[in-house]
């Protein structure tokens, strides 16, 4: 069974700093491109950041660009997100995905995990 396990959400005070993990099992990732997303309450999910299989080429969302950074270590079959500098309006449900669709949709989600930023 493959899974997406989320980690290291939690509540910080705004300009403090988070780091998301994303643990898969079941199969390996380590060809296959990965994203973060998020979905803030009332609102319909989003994209956050994408990045290749290799490592080599990532893209964010503007509102993160330059406060978030997502990486990848495919011998741990893991990506992160590394939130820096964090504003209330970053607080959301973080989705890890993996293997984008042409659609635009991905193959596999984890369940998410929350992140409270105060003001």
């Amino acid at each position: 069974q493959v899974q997406l396990r989320e980690s290291g959400g939690g509540l910080v005070q705004a300009g403090g700093s988070l780091r998301l993990s994303c643990a898969a099992s079941g199969r390996t990732f380590s060809n296959a491109a990965m994203a973060w997303f998020r979905r803030a309450p009332g609102m319909e999910r989003e994209f956050v950041a994408t990045i290749n299989w290799s490592g080599g080429i990532t893209d964010y969302l503007d509102a993160v660009k330059g406060r978030f950074s997502i990486s990848r270590d495919n011998a741990k079959n893991t990506v992160y997100l590394q939130m820096n500098s964090l504003k209330p309006e970053d607080t959301a449900v973080y989705y890890c995905a993996a293997v984008p669709r042409l659609d635009g949709n991905y193959d596999y989600w984890g369940q998410g995990t929350q992140v409270t930023v105060s003001s």
